[in-house]
């Protein structure tokens, strides 16, 4: 089957402080960003970008579109996150045939999700 889509590039989250979200965003991700401007901070992440913009303006924030980062240990990452200031959405669940996965609100009210899916590869 053919698709016009190429897949995932880029995840975009919306900041008040464009500093301070760098910054927690490095420390989660235990990496600099390889794009960082005034405008625009972008993360590589497994070659997916994870990126911030800054918006001064508040600005409403849906739940219903989660975005799962893949990771080792959805419980650890989880508890990380909230130790870091985010609060809960989702718990780590396993939703089955053992997908495990989890979801936060970043501290900017972004809803964060980490998931371990042993069925997925990327191709």
């Amino acid at each position: 089957m053919s698709t016009p889509f190429h897949g995932l590039r880029t995840v975009v989250y919306i900041v008040d402080n464009l500093k301070a979200a760098t910054k927690w965003y490095t420390d989660i991700l235990g990496q600099e960003p390889y794009f960082n401007t005034d405008f625009y901070v972008g993360f590589n992440v497994g070659g997916y970008e994870l990126g911030l913009h800054p918006q001064k303006e508040p600005m409403e924030k849906t739940a219903n579109v989660y975005s799962y980062w893949g990771v080792d240990n959805v419980e650890e990452m989880y508890q990380k996150l909230l130790s870091n200031g985010c609060t809960e959405l989702e718990k780590p669940t396993d939703v089955g045939e053992g997908i495990i996965l989890a979801a936060v609100k970043d501290p900017w009210g972004n809803a964060l999700g980490v998931i371990n899916n042993p069925h997925f590869k990327i191709t």
